[in-house]
């Protein structure tokens, strides 16, 4: 079971630490809802539970919490610009359908 980042997203992720001044990776996880039943959490982490499991992907630790990594397991978050617009893209296998906006999804 693993977690990964693409080479974009883990060099966003390791500036953003620099500039941000504190911090040592990125927890994913996921939350009921959004019209589909399930969104993404992300936040920058400065520390880690005991019941947590660390991956590294490309030099940048990703952090995911047990019940979350049923639902991410094999998951590649990437970072992409299209046009004007840039942000993170959740490459999730586990996704059986998503909302219109793609901000929900369920499994």
């Amino acid at each position: 079971m693993s977690v990964t980042l693409s080479e974009n997203a883990a060099r966003h992720v390791s500036n953003f630490i620099a500039k941000r001044g504190k911090g040592f990776g990125i927890r994913l996880g996921v939350k009921t809802s959004g019209c589909s039943g399930m969104a993404y959490k992300l936040e920058f982490v400065d520390d880690t539970h005991d019941e947590d499991l660390v991956f590294d992907s490309h030099g940048v630790k990703v952090v995911v919490d047990p019940k979350s990594l049923a639902y991410l397991d094999g998951t590649e978050l990437d970072f992409v610009k299209e046009g004007l617009n840039e942000g993170f893209r959740f490459n999730n296998p586990n996704v059986k359908d998503q909302c219109g906006c793609g901000e929900s999804f369920n499994v």
